[in-house]
């Protein structure tokens, strides 16, 4: 696939490539948003939405939708695109579940459209099976207090620890989630950031030990739970690299992958290799579906792993359905 270069790729500010004219994002703001902000405040919660610096806060809270982030904000990895702060987690609170629960209660009294709900963590490597009974905890509150609404947890690898992986399995949430990220050669391979730092994309992760959760998920979870994934580009991949991951997501047995573009958050982390222009996007998400045949590819400069999720699900749906 030819790589589009434009001027908006030169230097900006700080040293970050200045974003291309088709990457906006909403600018926070109105009753919505200022309201979520406040409920997060008021209950104690973290999301990933703020911790992330992700591009579609303004967005997704504007519609009054968000993605809750528990087990703390300190993640004990490294990742170098992530901006969620890095160190040692604090102790595990175990009401949270129930916090998070009355939150996913009132979203849903203030608006009825509200039907799909994203839970995710950061890393707790030093508390792995704790932080899985803290995940398969809060999707039962959630369920508890408000049936019938569909729930999807992005989890961590909890280091291939299989009782961990099972217990958020057991708790049998809508979609499971776990994101590959990028292609295998980047894991750990070391890049320089322009504040001088070596860093790499995923150092404790291990791109098999994602697949084989993924393939748990797939293959030993209640027949209507979806299995999900993820990865970025603008990494340093090559298409080739791109199509490879996609193959092996479909493998582990994949009913959604999201691709979306990777924006540098600091100059402390890796720098963009390129922005993909939308059309690049939509010509892997229909090789992704036709050719590497993975049910739903959702693919676009600004599409995040929870990034209209609910909508991702009724796409799959309609396409089971009509065969498509």
């Amino acid at each position: 696939m030819r790589s589009v270069i434009t001027e908006t790729q030169a230097p900006g500010r700080a040293g970050i490539r200045k974003k291309p004219e088709w990457i906006k994002a909403k600018i926070p703001s109105g009753q919505n948003y200022m309201s979520l902000r406040g409920l997060v405040r008021e209950l104690g919660l973290h999301t990933v939405c703020e911790e992330a610096k992700c591009p579609n806060i303004g967005e997704c809270w504007g519609a009054g939708t968000l993605t809750f982030m528990i087990l703390g904000d300190v993640c004990t990895r490294s990742c170098g695109f992530c901006h969620v702060k890095t160190g040692k987690g604090g102790e595990l609170d175990w009401e949270e579940p129930a916090r998070v629960a009355k939150a996913v209660e009132e979203l849903q009294k203030n608006n009825a459209l509200v039907t799909h709900v994203v839970i995710t963590s950061v890393n707790r490597d030093d508390r792995n099976h704790e932080s899985a009974c803290i995940f398969a905890q809060t999707v039962n509150e959630v369920r508890s207090k408000v049936p019938g609404i569909k729930i999807e947890v992005l989890i961590p690898d909890f280091k291939g620890e299989a009782e961990a992986i099972e217990k958020v399995i057991e708790s049998s949430p809508d979609v499971l989630n776990h994101n590959i990220e990028t292609v295998p050669r980047l894991y750990s391979l070391p890049q320089k950031t322009q504040s001088g730092r070596t860093r790499s994309v995923r150092p404790q992760a291990v791109y098999q030990r994602s697949l084989e959760l993924l393939s748990m998920s797939a293959g030993r979870g209640n027949p209507a739970m979806l299995t999900k994934s993820g990865i970025m580009v603008g990494l340093g991949e090559s298409y080739e690299e791109i199509i490879e991951t996609l193959t092996d997501l479909k493998c582990a047995g994949c009913d959604i992958v999201t691709i979306g573009q990777y924006l540098q958050p600091t100059v402390d982390h890796i720098p963009v290799s390129r922005f993909y222009h939308p059309v690049e996007f939509e010509s892997l998400k229909n090789y992704g579906e036709k050719i590497v045949g993975i049910p739903h590819v959702e693919a676009g400069p600004l599409v995040r792993s929870s990034y209209h999720a609910e909508k991702q699900v009724l796409e799959l749906s309609r396409n089971m359905m009509t065969g498509t």
